[in-house]
C-alpha cells in the first residue's frame, strides 16, 4: 500500500506553477527589451552565444528538481509488512453534498468548505471505525470504500468539489441507496450513514429511502449546512465572478431546507444536527450517538510497517538542480546554427 507520511507538504508544489508564470513573464519582458536593442535577424551577429533554448531547459530542470524535492519532503512510503488486526467498531459512510448550492456563502467561508472541514474533523473523532466517503449531487458516487486509512479519507474529502459531479442537482435518495449497497452484505445492524448537505432535495425521495435503509439495519444521520436566510451561489462565467441564474436570468438564492433533513433523519432512526458556529459540539454529539450503536468484531489485514523512499526523490531532485546549475546560458557549440524551437 502506498501513502505519503506528510501529505500536507505536497501543497508546496503549488509554488511550481507560480514560478512558471513568473518565468513566462520574465521571458516576455526580456524579449521586448532585446527587440529594442536589435532586430531578431541581427541578434546572432551581435550576440553569437545567445541561446533561447537554454533558458527554457534550465527552468524545466529546476521545476522538475523542485517537484521531486516536494514529493520527497512528503515522504512517499510503501507498506512492507502486513498482519491480521482484530478491531471492534461499526461501518460509517459519510455522504457529502457537492452540488453547486453548497458553494453558497451564507456561512463562512462557504457551505462546502465548512462541510469538508467538519467531515475531516469527524473522521479524526471516529478513529476505530471503518469509514468510507460518498459524494453526491444529481447522482451519487462511492469514492472511498470502507477503510481505516483515515489520512487518505481526510485528503480525499479536502479535494472534493462540484467539478467532480458529472451533472448538477441534488438527489439525497441516490446517496442513501448507494450507501445501502456499499455496506458488506453480512453487516446487518452495525452501520450508519451521515449525510452532510444543505437539504436541497430536488426529487424529494430522501425520507422514503431512509425508511428503507432503516428496515435494512442502517441508521441515517443528517447534518445541515447553511442558513434559513440563504445566499446567492457564486460562479465564474468567462473568468469573471457572477452568480448562478435561473432560466429567466435572475440570480438563484439558495436556502437550507432543515425540514427535509429532519424528515430523513427521523425516517432513518437517526438524528438531525445543524452545523452552526460550533461544529465541535455536533461532532461530539454524533460521536456519542454512533458509540451507542452495537459494535461488531472484524479482522483486517493492515500494514504495520512502512518503508520510506524520500531519499530516492530527494536524490533525483538534487541531481536535476545540479544539472541546471552546471548548464550555462550560452549556446552550445554542438547546437550552433540550430534553433530547436524553430524560432
Amino acid at each position: 500500500m502506498f501513502r505519503f507520511e506528510h501529505p500536507a507538504y505536497l501543497w508546496a508544489a503549488l509554488l511550481i506553477p507560480v514560478l512558471a508564470l513568473l518565468f513566462l513573464l520574465s521571458e516576455r519582458i526580456r524579449r521586448r527589451r532585446m527587440k529594442r536593442f536589435a532586430p531578431d535577424h541581427l541578434l546572432p551577429a551581435i550576440a553569437p552565444g545567445y541561446s533561447r533554448f537554454k533558458n527554457t531547459l534550465k527552468f524545466g530542470l529546476l521545476a522538475l528538481g523542485l517537484a521531486f524535492l516536494f514529493v520527497g519532503w512528503a515522504n512517499p512510503q510503501w507498506g512492507s509488512k502486513k498482519r491480521e488486526v482484530k478491531r471492534e467498531g461499526i461501518d460509517v459512510l459519510i455522504a457529502l453534498d457537492i452540488s453547486q448550492s453548497m458553494l453558497a456563502e451564507d456561512i463562512s467561508p462557504s457551505r462546502l468548505d465548512r462541510a469538508k472541514r467538519f467531515a475531516q474533523n469527524l473522521t479524526e473523532n471516529l478513529a476505530g471505525q471503518r469509514i468510507g466517503v460518498i459524494l453526491f449531487a444529481c447522482n451519487a458516487y462511492l469514492q472511498v470504500p470502507l477503510t481505516t486509512d483515515y489520512a487518505f479519507v481526510s485528503m480525499f474529502i479536502n479535494s472534493a468539489g462540484p467539478d467532480m459531479a458529472a451533472s448538477q442537482g441534488t438527489d439525497i435518495a441516490a446517496a442513501i441507496d448507494l450507501a445501502r449497497q456499499s455496506f458488506p452484505a453480512e453487516n446487518k445492524n452495525h452501520k450508519a450513514l451521515i449525510v452532510i448537505s444543505d437539504g436541497e432535495d430536488h426529487l424529494g425521495e430522501g425520507a422514503a429511502s431512509a425508511g428503507t435503509a432503516k428496515a435494512d439495519g442502517m441508521l441515517v444521520f443528517t447534518v445541515g449546512v447553511g442558513s434559513g436566510e440563504g445566499s446567492l451561489i457564486p460562479t465564474f462565467v468567462n473568468g469573471r465572478l457572477d452568480y448562478l441564474r435561473d432560466q429567466t436570468g435572475n440570480p438563484v438564492r439558495s436556502t437550507m431546507n432543515e425540514k427535509t433533513l429532519t424528515d430523513i433523519a427521523t425516517a432513518g432512526d437517526g438524528s438531525y444536527f445543524h452545523l452552526s458556529s460550533s461544529s465541535q459540539e455536533v461532532t461530539e454529539a454524533l460521536n456519542k450517538a454512533i458509540d451507542q450503536v452495537e459494535k461488531r468484531e472484524y479482522e483486517e489485514r493492515s500494514f504495520t510497517e512502512y518503508a520510506s523512499y524520500f531519499q530516492l526523490f530527494l536524490g533525483i531532485g538534487l541531481l536535476f538542480i545540479l544539472i541546471e546549475f552546471l548548464i550555462s546560458y550560452r549556446q552550445s557549440r554542438y547546437l550552433a546554427g540550430k534553433d530547436i524551437f524553430g524560432s
